[in-house]
């Protein structure tokens, strides 16, 4: 990972961009502020005006913030009989200078203002946490979207894999950063220091994040990583306290435990497809010997969907039983199977989230275990059962393809028997 940590230095520091001279002296509103910056003036003092807006902004009320977002949502919009015009007469005659114009009038105005604002130091973590600001906003007011779309267009740009930096998170990674792990870990939570060093220090244990220059102490993902001797079906034995830790050599699986997207901000901007490749990548050089990689992932919805299928005539009665926590752990199994195989949401996707991350990313589902979380939140969202989801890079990509052009739900066999095997039509006698 060396040539990782020698990239990023080099980047960070190209886009180490000096601040701009003060302009606290500058008593125009935001509103004319954001004006000056697309005209002439911001060719010339473009890093003045972009700190002052920015500045500005900061200072806003949460009222004023909203005023904010529809001056850019509706005054730097686009002219839309302009663009109809233009679009007619480059369908007529598609030359060059037909299609610049066109192209320059499709675009709001408020997308090349927050290019602008991109410009000082710190200027890109500003506007990732200004998009927090204005998803925060998005129920109340849904015309609002068409700026968030314009965000997310710009975001993507911005967030390629181009500029994105892996870095193995170790022991010995800085202090600040390793706060952030702790706080953003969204599936597993870290409790303290002690076990955090449980998921690093081991040699057994991996954590790699992905980083971009422009925001080199902000992990945007991260994903953790079990080196195991065979595929694990618990994450309460996977996080013991008391396990024995393995020789990296002697691993045979890698097993992706917890994927955590770290900044709100980029909501929308996927990364966790290129981390797991790129990890895989990494894995496959460090330890040649590994033949398996899965994941050990929670089933989020399970439990909501439970909840919607406790009058149903076939599975009413395991869907109870299982929400009720007295189901035995077959039954648990095959309700699990059920939803994630077959419960879809409207648009024939998978209605499970992790499920259709990993199918997307080439995954299958592999198997499925009881009792493999007893966390509180594991116990909430799924009554303790976890799955396992099969990198086999022998297969992802065709997996890939059939998910995304016909929706089909890659599974082992031993899946699909658990997905359409008899339910009880009746409670079970209690054990003497």
């Amino acid at each position: 990972m060396q040539r990782n940590r020698f990239l990023g230095d080099i980047l960070s520091q190209l886009f180490d961009r000096r601040g701009a001279p003060s302009a606290k002296y500058d008593k125009r509103d935001i509103y004319t502020l954001c004006q000056a910056l697309l005209s002439a003036e911001g060719e010339v003092s473009g890093l003045r005006l972009a700190s002052t807006i920015i500045a500005r902004y900061a200072a806003l009320s949460g009222d004023d913030k909203t005023a904010f977002f529809y001056y850019l949502n509706s005054k730097l919009e686009i002219d839309a009989t302009l663009v109809a015009t233009l679009a007619a007469q480059y369908a007529k005659d598609p030359s060059p200078d037909n299609f610049q114009s066109l192209c320059q009038a499709a675009e709001p105005k408020r997308q090349e203002l927050l290019r602008r604002l991109n410009q000082p130091v710190g200027a890109t973590a500003t506007l990732v946490a200004m998009r927090v600001d204005l998803l925060a906003r998005l129920r109340d007011h849904p015309d609002l979207k068409r700026l968030n779309y314009d965000f997310v267009h710009l975001l993507r740009s911005w967030f390629n894999r181009g500029f994105l930096v892996l870095q193995q998170i170790s022991w010995d990674t800085p202090a600040r950063i390793l706060d952030k792990i702790v706080a953003y870990e969204a599936v597993h939570e870290i409790d303290d220091w002690d076990d955090l060093r449980r998921r690093l220090y081991p040699p057994d244990r991996r954590c790699f994040a992905f980083f971009h220059p422009a925001m080199p102490d902000e992990p945007l993902i991260f994903v953790e990583v079990a080196l195991t001797a065979d595929i694990p079906g618990s994450i309460d034995a996977l996080l013991s306290e008391g396990r024995t830790p393995l020789e990296a050599h002697q691993a045979k699986a890698a097993v992706f435990y917890s994927i955590s997207n770290c900044q709100k901000g980029l909501t929308g901007i996927s990364f966790g497809n290129l981390l797991i490749k790129q990890v895989v990548a990494e894995l496959s050089l460090a330890c040649p010997q590994i033949e398996t990689y899965v994941t050990l992932s929670p089933i989020p919805g399970l439990n909501k969907w439970l909840a919607t299928q406790t009058d149903d005539p076939e599975h009413g009665l395991a869907a109870q039983a299982v929400l009720a926590g007295k189901a035995p752990a077959t039954d648990v199994k095959m309700m699990a199977a059920r939803y994630l195989l077959t419960a879809k949401r409207g648009d024939g996707l998978p209605r499970d989230p992790v499920t259709r991350f990993h199918l997307g990313n080439g995954a299958e589902v592999h198997d499925i275990h009881a009792g493999a979380d007893s966390s509180d939140n594991g116990m909430a969202q799924s009554c303790g059962a976890m799955v396992n989801y099969l990198y086999d890079l022998t297969q992802t990509e065709r997996n890939h393809e059939n998910f995304a052009m016909a929706k089909t739900v890659a599974s082992a066999r031993s899946v699909q028997s658990l997905s359409t095997a008899p339910l009880p039509t009746k409670p079970k006698e209690p054990h003497a």
